[in-house]
């Protein structure tokens, strides 16, 4: 099985800065595309940032700026810096991957638990 463990979520002022971690374990072949999307209470989930393996990033405008997605694919680890961080960020961070697993070699997607970020104004 694979799991995708997120770290680094809490609560901070607005204008201040926290850093997002995700690594993905278990029967993992390769991972392809690794990104970052939010939840806001009563919105739906939207992606915030993406990068491919071979290290192509995008980005929502919303973010474009202030966060930076990066990956470490020794340590099968997708990390969401961000940067002058504003109330309207506060919602839960679900870390996402496609991965492939080592038993049937297919592609599939999977999901963090999802971490939360709240700023405070």
């Amino acid at each position: 099985q694979v799991q995708l463990v997120e770290s680094g979520g809490g609560l901070v002022q607005a204008g201040g800065s926290l850093r997002l971690s995700c690594a993905a374990s278990g029967s993992i072949f390769s991972i392809r595309g690794m990104g970052w999307y939010r939840q806001a209470p009563g919105k739906q989930r939207e992606l915030v940032a993406s990068i491919s393996s071979g290290g192509s990033a995008n980005y929502a405008d919303s973010v474009k700026g202030r966060f930076t997605i990066s990956r470490d694919n020794a340590k099968n680890t997708v990390y969401l810096q961000m940067n002058s961080l504003k109330p309207e960020d506060t919602a839960v961070y679900y870390c996402n991957a496609e991965i492939i697993v080592v038993v049937t070699l297919r592609l599939r997607n999977y999901w963090g638990q999802g971490t939360q970020v709240t700023v405070s104004s």
